[in-house]
């Protein structure tokens, strides 16, 4: 089925960036490469806090383009922890709400707007996924600078 395929690919998106932040630890939390750049912590809320974003614009709400409350919410996130277990939670609420999609919904078109207008619902799985590796790629960044080596975000499914 459509949804299964969807589903396996939130699965895939979480474990690879389960795998790439791995070797942070609570001690990173705080860790950013300049004053101005989010932090560890804040780098893990957004990629949640965003797929929260995606599934609401697409099966829930319209997309909420106030991106400085956003930025507000974001910055309150000082906990590594605590914003992993909000982007496991922003997974599985992503999957609830496929799975009690139909392939119909999933097909349907997304609203005019700037923001994927016209594109299937289900596109913004994909666009999650998307932004979800810009952001574990940023992190993997985070831990070379930290003096770790991330491990390789393919190796355990």
């Amino acid at each position: 089925m459509f949804r299964d395929g969807l589903i396996m690919e939130l699965q895939t998106m979480r474990q690879f960036f389960l795998n790439s932040t791995s070797c942070l630890t609570e001690a990173d939390s705080s860790f950013a490469p300049t004053p101005e750049m989010f932090t560890a912590a804040q780098q893990v809320a957004h990629a949640a806090l965003t797929i929260d974003w995606f599934m609401d614009g697409a099966f829930g709400k319209e997309f909420d383009m106030d991106f400085e409350q956003q930025m507000a919410e974001i910055k309150k996130f000082t906990s590594l922890q605590q914003a992993l277990a909000n982007f496991e939670k922003a997974i599985e609420r992503a999957i609830l709400t496929v799975r009690e999609s139909s392939d119909e919904e999933l097909m349907s078109p997304l609203p005019a707007g700037p923001i994927m207008g016209g594109a299937p619902k289900a596109a913004v799985i994909s666009a999650m996924a998307d932004h979800t590796a810009h952001h574990r790629g940023a992190l993997t960044v985070y831990s070379r600078l930290l003096g770790k080596v991330p491990p390789m975000p393919y190796g355990e499914m």
